[in-house]
């Protein structure tokens, strides 16, 4: 096999461990919030991957003013999608967040209508009107009211639809590597998710859990740091640079099926033919809305899971 194909199978073979690694994040997450509360466990993995990204900063001193604010902003994006993502995982099924989640690749077009000012195509349009009905059905098995949680995590997949044209912006205006960025990113969160705590949510600030008391919570923080933030990371910057856009949509489109096949298999959530259907829809609409027909731009794809 030529040295260019090996190269793209092992692109591709790390592009699906990454959607199974960012599908299974979300029982994770809920498994890891029984003994710890958000604001804490957030900022306990993202202080851990700040510290071990913590080298890349370097590269902030060749960086100018604007690309230096661009990077902050999208820092708070992320602070606000990962805050909504954890209160929304606690509040709901991991099976509805791992669905409900990837509408944000059929909203990215809208939001990049809106600031970008490129216009969705026909089959952009249908995916929209398809992930709405898949909503629909998902949402208390085709019932139309969204609970609490359900409402965090579609205001997670609209802030992150904002975060991949801010950060398409950032990443084309400077030659900063992505883990300088992620570095930034990753502090922010931190120290957001520190300073929301200790000014409106004392409570959620508490001891961390003993590592010979809670070996099942420190599993679970150990797998978002290293397989859910720091792998996921690098997999992905190392298969976009590789791969076809149509390869890595498709493939990426698989995160949300391997999130609600992890909440069924692992946490036990029971889930009913309608929901999986609704999640179904909402996968085909993420890969037609990510798969690029006819000559128009190369797909752009966020960075970033619970």
């Amino acid at each position: 096999m030529p040295k260019q194909d090996r190269l793209l199978l092992l692109s591709d073979l790390m592009l699906l461990l990454v959607a199974v690694v960012w599908g299974t994040s979300y029982g994770v997450v809920k498994n890891a919030l029984v003994f710890y509360p958000v604001l804490g466990l957030l900022t306990l993995r993202f202080g851990m991957t700040f510290v071990v990204l913590s080298p890349a900063l370097l590269h902030l001193r060749h960086a100018n003013t604007r690309t230096l604010r661009g990077v902050l902003i999208a820092g708070m994006l992320l602070l606000g999608i990962f805050l909504c993502e954890t209160f929304g995982v606690l509040l709901t099924r991991a099976a509805n967040a791992a669905f409900l989640i990837s509408l944000c690749v059929v909203l990215t077009p809208l939001v990049e209508w809106f600031l970008l000012k490129r216009k969705p195509g026909r089959v952009e349009w249908g995916a929209v009107a398809l992930s709405l009905l898949g909503a629909w059905l998902l949402a208390n098995d085709g019932k139309f009211v969204f609970n609490p949680g359900d409402a965090l995590i579609l205001a997670a997949a609209f802030l992150r639809a904002l975060n991949v044209c801010v950060t398409k912006r950032v990443m084309g205006d400077s030659a900063l590597p992505p883990l300088s960025v992620t570095a930034v990113q990753s502090g922010v969160v931190a120290f957001g998710s520190a300073a929301v705590a200790l000014v409106f949510a004392p409570g959620q600030w508490q001891h961390i859990p003993a590592l010979a008391d809670h070996i099942p919570f420190w599993i679970s923080v150990f797998y978002l740091v290293l397989a859910c933030t720091l792998f996921a990371f690098f997999a992905q910057n190392y298969a976009i640079k590789r791969s076809s856009p149509t390869r890595v949509a498709l493939l990426m489109g698989s995160e949300p099926a391997f999130g609600a096949l992890f909440a069924w298999l692992w946490l036990g959530e029971r889930i009913s033919v309608m929901a999986w259907v609704g999640g179904g829809l909402i996968v085909v609409a993420s890969m037609l809305a990510t798969v690029r027909w006819g000559k128009t731009a190369p797909v752009e794809l966020s960075v970033g899971s619970a």
